[in-house]
């Protein structure tokens, strides 16, 4: 009696999760939790002029987006 080949294994690789990618995305949403105009954590408590806000909401999405591009990578 012939021998059954073995089964391939047809899975995809496992990918990486870059550690400098979760850190831009955490800093990313919390810059805009944080400091968001009109409706940030920190400027219901506090008056934060809009100079400051409406960079660091910019800052925030900038470093969401580069965050998600990085965020994974092949082994």
């Amino acid at each position: 009696m012939a021998k059954a080949n073995k089964p391939v294994n047809n899975s995809k690789p496992a990918v990486k999760v870059s550690f400098a990618g979760v850190l831009m995305i955490l800093l990313g949403a919390d810059l805009i939790l944080l400091l968001a105009p009109d409706v940030g954590i920190l400027n219901s408590g506090f008056y934060i002029p809009d100079f400051y806000t409406w960079p660091a909401l910019f800052a925030g999405i900038a470093l969401l987006v580069l965050g998600f591009r990085k965020l994974y990578r092949k082994p």
